[in-house]
């Protein structure tokens, strides 16, 4: 089994460290694996060590945020040298801007008649690696632990039961967080032609993550995205139904790319999401 999509505590989202992933995998079955953390590369080292312990092929990984014409994308990069500067660069500019971004998103949380503190959000972010980086998904998990707030029209989808509640932690984020939600906050990414050398230049290859989340509503942006030099397709995901999956699987052969499979296992922040959850694989499918 193989699960090249999944977060580590290197991620602000991320629940487990890269030796805690790797024993996980191990457990489950899975032989080829790759952290892929959002713009932070420090995962790989670790995590390689202990894949190799246990006869894990592990391939190095990461996921960079970045844009095209104006909407935001993630690019999964495979195989890049994890100790580059250029990955350092990446994080310095997410880290840079976290704190500005996330007393903005306090303010806009605030807006919505929830009373929250920069106290309270410093005291959720205090043993994470990302201090600053105060996410949708951490406001969920703060806003629907507050007892004043059980009963909160806002919050019914997230409990058990309402229609939100499967993954209630990112799910509150897209709702509010994400591009266009009443509490988004600009990040300045990097565009996605750059990104796309930076793997190129590490020796890595570029790879356009869940696309049928990303392209929704944009599906005629896939082949001026292509043309920029991607090299595959995340055809195989959580986040695609079989008929999904199957056609980006198409238009990566189509088009002489390859296609993978990735679970964007995160641990707390999505728990309907488990390891190796990505669909059936079609007959000899091979990755990379």
């Amino acid at each position: 089994m193989t699960d090249l999509h999944m977060h580590s505590r290197y991620s602000e989202d991320g629940e487990f460290t890269p030796s805690e992933l790797v024993e996980q995998c191990y457990q489950k079955g899975i032989t080829t694996m790759s952290i892929t953390d959002h713009n932070c590369a420090k995962a790989n080292t670790e995590a390689r060590t202990q894949a190799e312990a246990k006869g894990i092929w592990y391939i190095n990984g990461i996921e960079v945020d970045c844009v095209y014409k104006g909407l935001n994308f993630h690019v999964l990069g495979y195989g890049i040298d994890e100790q580059s500067e250029d990955f350092a660069c990446i994080e310095e500019n997410i880290e840079h801007q976290s704190y500005l971004v996330s007393l903005e998103r306090l303010e806009k949380t605030q807006v919505l008649g929830f009373n929250i503190t920069q106290n309270e959000m410093w005291e959720m972010s205090k043993d994470t690696y990302w201090k600053g980086m105060w996410t949708g998904d951490l406001f969920a998990e703060l806003l629907l632990a507050k007892p004043e707030y059980v009963d909160h029209p806002l919050l019914r989808p997230y409990r058990p039961g309402g229609a939100r509640s499967d993954n209630p932690y990112v799910n509150f984020y897209w709702d509010y967080y994400a591009q266009g939600k009443p509490c988004y906050v600009k990040m300045e990414y990097p565009r996605m032609e750059e990104i796309i050398s930076i793997i190129h230049r590490n020796h890595g290859k570029a790879v356009l993550a869940h696309p049928g989340v990303n392209l929704k509503g944009h599906e005629e942006l896939l082949r001026e995205i292509l043309d920029l030099g991607i090299d595959g397709l995340e055809a195989f995901s959580s986040y695609h139904t079989p008929e999904q999956a199957a056609e980006f699987y198409r238009q990566a052969q189509k088009q002489g790319l390859f296609a993978t499979c990735g679970s964007d296992y995160h641990g707390k922040t999505k728990p309907s999401i488990s390891l190796g959850g990505y669909g059936e694989l079609p007959p000899n499918f091979t990755i990379l």
